[in-house]
């Protein structure tokens, strides 16, 4: 690592070296200097040296002190400004020092800075939340419990987020949520849930939770936004870290982080690599009733899941200071992954009193294959006055995922063999993103502000399904299952916003312009369907400021949500052939109106946040289960003349009801000393669904079904992390969902248990940390579904108890350093005075 910092440096210097104008080159002098600690008076290693010249400030070189803190660096005989740095301490200055033969500086002696290594604590060590008018920020921190995990464990962690057992991202007990990368849709955000579960934890900075967003934002996500915000060094100088973990189930991989900052550029690099294990498993009890009532037969179906993926990781940006006040940034993310899961289902059938009938095993081997590509570049601009920008975004990404399973069936008994089905499943997206936005504070003091932008996102999905049976290596196409979905979806939008504050109180208003264009092309069956809308989206929010520890607000805006991946491919599952999963390509979208009222008191060790919502939405999709009215026939050993038939269910989403739901959620953080935390979010809320639903079931019947459901739920989540004895840190995170019930389904509530603990070595450079994800061995989702003609009881585990050991090694990097980054894509919020 030493080499490579070296050799770094030698490269800066041989830049600088090369800009001179040409002639007879002076010979190099030499500078010296030697850094130490002024409390403890050891040396300093890795403290940067910066030399920029007074006399051409373009020409800037330097280096890092080594394990002695001692500098040796080779300059051109001039004029020179002079910076030491080190992470947490005050910069040591010197202006225009004349350096024309070899010079020794001498000993340096830097001292910490107080007040930045208070803000270091406070990030490194509790999760801050920040109210602002249209959005909250929660900075994770060094959140122990997550190391070697994904995106989805970090979410799971945040208050007022829950991820479910099969990955879906929900934000106050909505799925209705549009996850954004940097502030801008994404490829990387996924295909389908799973995909999002690849993004490794290690990449993420902060997450930024908006729960009733304003005009500035997408209209998309009835329920929010969540906004993830990947690494992006700004600290002075080369540093960075080396995280290395390995875990059961097999878990293991690495991810290095490298930064490299000078006066006119930025450098950063983020890679990991990671494989994973991810055993997992679920149980079907199915009771099938006759017209009368009775028992008809009944259907055990017991699944085990074994997830194996390599996942390649890494992001690379390269910001460059054209001026002080324009810079250009150039980003790339390239991901990409490889799999093998297997499901391996033993089938149980009974008749009416129990006894058993048929035994049969389906065994699906599946390999998935998954390439991410995203190239981003950011333009802006600041003017002389504070705040006043402009910015221009251009973002290209494209995914691509092939799915190819294998399905075997096998009648246990007479070892009959089923014909050997096959399924082909591939899905490509390219996304584009043409974004421009002005802010431009103006009145007295500049305390009121002008918002005016764009954003035109063109997206197309591409999923070609094939379905058949697989016949000595030649498969054979089933066209009733098979076909290909070719999904267009561009939005033209416009926003404009304008803001004050008078004196405590604040006011932002905003109007947005949304124009969709939404193609839907199954290309097999030639069914087209072009729906175009165009929408206009207010938001308002009133907000009074009590103090600068105590806020208050009132929002409302309008709000979307439109069905995308998994909700609209019409291709059915075929891992199991009694309970299929299947979208809906012809479904609507969901529309919102959202009113939130929060308020925030902070005190000395504590943070007080508490929220009241309504939401009021029309035209809802929801996943119901149905009986498809299909039998699957099964050949029965011991009587041939009698086959065994089990009724085909299907689970699919509908634009199904009106939808009412409103809660309260308060979050509170308790930090009694340095070092220990305390953190505990509560959400309550009531959901009321009114609709009905025609469909035929298993017996040919025309069944009308109301969906009216009232739900009353709530989920809190209890984080802790304190100091133990021999300097270990411990943390623990519980969360706890209750029981939810709709027309359909009962679902029982979950407890689930992560700890870690965590301890620095190597003279507090390196950390090496144990984490348990899922202690008990309790996160399942336990279900209780009953249609016209079938019971189901189902338990279902996508992932189970996980070990990880981790070594965090940092350079040039404390331990708890604050980041610098800069904004993430949709720019900061407007920030009144005392905000």
């Amino acid at each position: 690592m030493r080499i490579l910092l070296i050799f770094v440096c030698l490269i800066s210097l041989h830049i600088s070296q090369a800009q001179r104008p040409g002639g007879d080159k002076p010979p190099l002098i030499e500078i010296k200097a030697k850094i130490l600690d002024k409390e403890s008076g050891q040396p300093l290693e890795y403290a940067t040296l910066v030399l920029q010249s007074a006399e051409n400030p373009e020409r800037v070189t330097g280096g890092l002190s080594d394990p002695s803190g001692d500098f040796s660096v080779e300059i051109i005989p001039g004029i020179y400004d002079i910076r030491i740095e080190y992470i947490s301490y005050k910069t040591y200055e010197l202006k225009g020092i004349q350096l024309f033969n070899p010079t020794d500086l001498g000993t340096i002696i830097l001292e910490i800075d107080a007040e930045q290594l208070d803000e270091v604590e406070l990030v490194g060590e509790r999760t801050t939340v920040e109210l602002r008018l249209d959005k909250k920020i929660y900075n994770v921190g060094q959140d122990l419990t997550v190391r070697g995990g994904s995106v989805t464990d970090v979410l799971d962690n945040v208050p007022s987020v829950t991820v479910d057992v099969e990955g879906n991202i929900s934000l106050r007990g909505n799925e209705s949520v549009r996850i954004l990368i940097n502030g801008k849709p994404s490829a990387l955000s996924g295909i389908n849930p799973e995909t999002l579960q690849q993004l490794p934890a290690e990449t993420i900075e902060k997450v930024e939770v908006i729960t009733n967003p304003s005009a500035r934002y997408d209209a998309e996500g009835s329920g929010g936004i969540i906004n993830i915000i990947l690494k992006q060094g700004k600290n002075s100088g080369l540093n960075g870290s080396l995280n290395l973990f390995a875990g059961y189930p097999d878990n293991y991989g690495g991810a290095l982080s490298l930064n490299l900052r000078r006066d006119l550029f930025n450098l950063y690099v983020n890679t990991t690599y990671r494989y994973r294990n991810a055993p997992g498993n679920a149980l079907f009890k199915q009771e099938n009733f006759n017209d009368d009532g009775t028992t008809d037969s009944f259907q055990d179906e017991i699944r085990d899941y074994q997830r194996q993926s390599d996942g390649f990781n890494t992001n690379v940006g390269l910001e460059i200071f054209v001026t002080p006040s324009i810079s250009v940034t150039n980003a790339f993310v390239y991901r990409t992954s490889d799999g093998e899961d297997t499901i391996d289902i033993d089938f149980f059938n009974f008749d009416a009193n129990g006894n058993p009938t048929i035994q049969r095993n389906r065994f699906t081997i599946e390999t998935e294959d998954e390439e991410d590509i995203q190239y981003s570049f950011n333009f802006l601009k600041k003017f002389e006055e504070a705040g006043h920008e402009l910015s221009f975004d251009y973002q290209y990404s494209t995914g691509v995922e092939v799915e190819n399973a294998v399905i075997n069936e096998i009648v246990l008994g007479e070892n009959t063999e089923l014909p050997v089905e096959q399924t082909l499943n591939d899905e490509s997206q390219v996304n584009q993103l043409v974004q421009m936005d002005y802010i431009l504070p103006f009145g007295k003091d500049k305390l009121s502000q002008f918002e005016l932008g764009y954003r035109g996102t063109f997206n197309t999905f591409d999923t070609d399904f094939v379905f058949g049976i697989l016949d000595e290596g030649n498969l054979t196409p089933d066209p009733d299952f098979s076909n290909r979905l070719i999904y267009k979806e561009f939005v033209n939008a416009a926003y404009t916003q304008l803001g004050t504050k008078i004196n405590n109180f604040n006011i932002l208003g905003g109007l947005r312009m949304e124009a969709s264009d939404i193609g839907i092309n199954l290309v097999t069956t030639n069914e087209n369907n072009t729906k175009k809308y165009v929408d206009w989206f207010p938001s308002l929010f009133l907000g009074y400021d009590f103090s600068e520890f105590e806020k208050f607000t009132v929002s409302y805006s309008r709000r979307l949500r439109r069905p995308r991946s998994r909700f609209i491919n019409p291709f059915p599952s075929r891992s199991s052939n009694t309970n299929l999963f299947q979208g809906n390509p012809d479904l609507d979208p969901t529309y919102t109106d959202a009113y939130n009222i929060e308020y925030l008191k902070r005190w000395d060790k504590i943070t007080f946040t508490t929220s009241a919502y309504y939401n009021k939405s029309t035209g809802v999709f929801q996943f119901i289960t149905l009986e498809t009215g299909d039998f699957v026939e099964i050949e029965d050993p011991e009587d041939p003349d009698n086959p065994i038939f089990v009724p085909v269910q299907v689970r699919t989403p509908i634009n199904l009801a009106n939808e009412t739901r409103y809660g309260m959620e308060l979050t509170t953080t308790y930090v009694p000393k340095r070092n220990w935390r305390f953190t505990l979010n509560v959400n309550v809320f009531e959901q009321t669904l009114e609709g009905d639903y025609t469909y035929i079931n298993s017996n040919k019947e025309e069944i009308t079904q109301s969906f009216d459901a009232d739900n009353l739920t709530w989920f809190s989540r209890l984080s802790a992390k304190i100091p133990l004895p021999a300097e270990i840190d411990f943390q623990t995170n519980i969360f706890y969902r209750g029981l939810t019930r709709n027309a359909q389904s009962k679902n029982l509530g979950v407890l689930t248990t992560n700890l870690a603990f965590s301890k620095d070595i190597i003279k507090d450079k390196a950390t090496i940390s144990l984490n348990v994800s899922d202690l008990f061995n309790s996160r399942k989702r336990i279900s209780e579904t009953r249609t016209e003609n079938i019971f189901t009881y189902s338990e279902f585990q996508w992932r189970e108890r996980q070990f990880t050991l981790s070594f965090l090694y940092r350079f040039n990097e404390q331990k708890n350093q604050r980041s610098r980054n800069r904004r993430g894509g949709d720019g900061e919020d407007f920030e009144f005075e005392g905000s």
